[in-house]
């Protein structure tokens, strides 16, 4: 029996022809009416389908020549029921997506409008799973101002017409099984807007992997093949005494630390078997990966991310990554992300009005727009998106074993008024500056990290005096683990900058960090932002000729690796890159010819021993009891002398010289007597030096001085540090 109805009277034709049908399960598929089952298929691109009955294979009516095909029948076919379909090029057999039920599960969706699924890419995005025995990707995304959202990929020639979603009830999110693919199929989604039937393409904020820029599609990713090994790191990890641990961090952007012949990337798994041999002779603790979250522009950095779930495929696959982490562990070095909730890029094809709406973002762009990098900021009040990032941040220390998160621009997530002039941004609900949603959000991402994640750290990047950044949150702080201290930072490289004859007049800048040195767990950190931008490389911001510059790279090192605080450089700092860094560019590894950048080199390699190894210089790097003035008022001499001690009482002497004046009979005071070794010289011969010290060390004197009972008596080389260790 025939029913010719022509397209213009039948609205569903047209809203299926037209990609504007909010609910394709209404339509398609199986369907009951009365006494006949009906099947509906629109097949746009197909000439003929058939459908696999009891009886054989079955054509299907052609309702309309838009490639809308019904079959009708008093039997019910077989479930799942075959479709056989034609398209003048051939056939291919498949599944109905439309008579399969929907996955997800209602507690999901509800933890997601919560802001409480900790785990939300395991439902949304692109998973490889079976239904009812057929195989296939589900796909689920959330656009709840949407009238109809459809998958979109290399699969279905990128039409929207033809995989429609539904929506799964109030919750926003969309949902489709699609039966035969695979992982490696590239897909999008295409979304019209409900009020002004704008049509966006989009990537899936929840993808797992992208293909490689320029392109911008997500990519299907199957089950994880790689077998971790590194059970023995995690657990020592769980039980590891971070707070009275040596940690150094060797900061890496895993495009530029190296390249090949040819000017191409490493890979993940290249770069873990020339970067891993090195950080550990050099002495590193830990690995600190800028971001490698997917990014479509190399000039970012990685800081507008994207890909909140996809590791970029610039350097490989996620097993790539997760090799690179697990090869790591295995030889003893920690593997820290960093992280970027603050932010996101305003690519049409990305976040950025997801659904034709602001989505991710807020609507008012004085609480939606960082004015600084022209990229949005997230709501952090609205659930969905805080379900968005705490998985985010679940997702890479669960799913590649990660050993913390830095997370980058904590100051402009916490005041509404950062980087903003008076009426440009607006007060929270008690008129404070103070971002109460962002505060919530941090809290809660630190609580979860150090709750679901034993042993997991987390650093702030933070440049204000926000109190309580590193303080647990049930005790009012936000809960980070460290935060880089950024005062002592600009502080010591502004001391650095002057020229030796004039460093007397500004003293105070390497004091006045002792005063506020235990609030926080601090990092002192030399990282990438200090040498870009016209800010040259730490080298050649040191004053002087070349042998100065070089004497004072070694003075900076041998301060910052006795100051109290965990550690921090950027790639090339250990060998005094000369130039900017470039992220175009493999770091100058030539110049480790000359054997003053070999000097540099293996200056800091043995800070980094003698701070991993001597537990006073790092046992107590967080409380004050394990840090002593001997001297910080010699001003007119550009000197500093202090303790540092271990917590059963053991210490390290350490005295630094800021001018190029040899100090003969240089006298400090001491609290015991006894033998004093030279432990470290950086004026050694061996590191490019003058060599002038004081031997293999030297007797304490009986002589009171600076409070102390006893005094050594000793001759300071030219901007240099020396390191003394008492013997027995």
């Amino acid at each position: 029996m025939k029913h010719d109805i022509p397209s213009k009277v039948n609205p569903v034709y047209d809203a299926l022809h037209e990609a504007r049908l909010h609910d394709p399960f209404a339509h398609l598929g199986l369907h009951h009416t009365g006494s006949e089952w009906l099947v509906r298929v629109f097949a746009p691109h197909d000439e003929r389908v058939w459908i696999e009955t009891h009886s054989g294979w079955q054509p299907l009516e052609k309702r309309d020549e838009r490639g809308i095909f019904e079959w009708r029948s008093n039997e019910r076919p077989p479930l799942p029921y075959r479709l056989r379909f034609e398209d003048g090029l051939g056939s291919r057999l498949g599944y109905d997506p439309y008579a399969l039920p929907n996955p997800i599960g209602e507690q999901d969706l509800y933890l997601f409008n919560e802001g409480r699924l900790l785990q939300a890419w395991r439902t949304l995005g692109a998973h490889v799973m079976e239904i009812q025995g057929i195989e296939g990707v589900n796909f689920a995304v959330w656009a709840p101002n949407a009238e109809r959202v459809s998958v979109v990929g290399d699969f279905n020639r990128w039409d929207g017409r033809v995989h429609p979603m539904r929506v799964l009830g109030a919750s926003g999110v969309w949902q489709l099984f699609i039966p035969g693919l695979a992982a490696g199929a590239l897909y999008k989604f295409e979304i019209r807007n409900r009020d002004t039937g704008m049509v966006f393409v989009k990537t899936d904020p929840y993808a797992r992997a992208m293909e490689l820029r320029p392109g911008t599609a997500a990519r299907v990713v199957g089950q994880s093949r790689h077998s971790w090994g590194d059970a023995a790191w995690l657990e020592a990890r769980a039980r590891h005494d971070w707070l009275h641990a040596p940690m150094n961090i060797y900061e890496v952007h895993a495009g530029s630390w190296r390249r090949k012949q040819d000017g191409g990337f490493l890979n993940y798994r290249e770069l873990a078997e020339q970067l891993v041999p090195y950080v550990k002779e050099m002495g590193f603790t830990h690995i600190e990966l800028m971001p490698i979250s997917e990014h479509p522009l190399d000039e970012s950095w990685g800081y507008q991310t994207t890909g909140y779930f996809a590791p970029t495929s610039r350097y490989g696959t996620p097993d790539d990554l997760r090799a690179f982490v697990d090869h790591c562990h295995q030889a003893g070095i920690g593997v820290i992300l960093d992280w970027v909730p603050a932010h996101f890029p305003r690519d049409a094809w990305a976040l950025a009005r997801f659904d034709g709406t602001a989505l991710y973002e807020h609507e008012d762009p004085r609480l939606g727009v960082h004015q600084d990098w022209g990229t949005l900021i997230f709501n952090y009040g609205r659930h969905e998106v805080k379900s968005f990032l705490l998985s985010s941040a679940h997702y890479w220390l669960s799913e590649f074993h990660l050993d913390g998160l830095r997370v980058d621009a904590v100051a402009s997530m916490l005041y509404l008024d950062y980087s903003r002039k008076p009426g440009e941004w607006l007060p929270n609900r008690f008129g404070g500056r103070e971002n109460l949603e962002a505060i919530d959000f941090l809290r809660e991402m630190n609580t979860m990290v150090h709750g679901e994640f034993p042993g997991a750290l987390t650093f702030a990047e933070e440049s204000t005096a926000w109190p309580m950044v590193s303080r647990p949150v049930y005790l009012g702080g936000l809960g980070f683990s460290m935060k880089w201290n950024m005062g002592w930072m600009n502080d010591t490289l502004s001391y650095f900058g002057h020229d030796p004859v004039h460093r007397r007049y500004h003293h105070d800048q390497l004091t006045f960090g002792q005063l506020y040195a235990y609030t926080e767990n601090f990092v002192l950190p030399f990282s990438h932002d200090e040498v870009v931008h016209g800010k040259r490389s730490l080298l050649d911001k040191m004053p002087g000729d070349a042998w100065q510059k070089f004497a004072n790279l070694r003075l900076l090192f041998t301060y910052q690796l006795t100051t109290p605080g965990k550690k921090l450089n950027f790639m090339g700092n250990e060998f005094g890159h000369g130039r900017e860094w470039n992220v175009r560019d493999g770091l100058d590894w030539s110049l480790l010819d000359v054997h003053w950048h070999q000097g540099i080199q293996a200056c800091l390699r043995d800070l980094n021993r003698l701070y991993r190894d001597l537990p006073a210089l790092h046992e107590l790097d967080f409380f004050h009891e394990g840090f002593q003035w001997i001297d910080c008022h010699d001003a007119d001499q550009s000197t500093l002398s202090y303790l540092r001690r271990a917590r059963n009482g053991d210490m390290v002497v350490v005295v630094l010289n800021f001018t190029p004046v040899p100090r003969e009979r240089y006298r400090i005071g001491v609290p015991q007597g006894g033998y004093y070794g030279e432990i470290f010289n950086s004026d050694s011969l061996y590191y490019g030096g003058s060599n002038l010290g004081n031997g293999h060390g030297l007797s304490a004197q009986p002589v009171p001085w600076m409070g102390f009972s006893q005094s050594l008596e000793l001759t300071l080389p030219p901007l240099a540090g020396i390191i003394l260790a008492r013997e027995g």
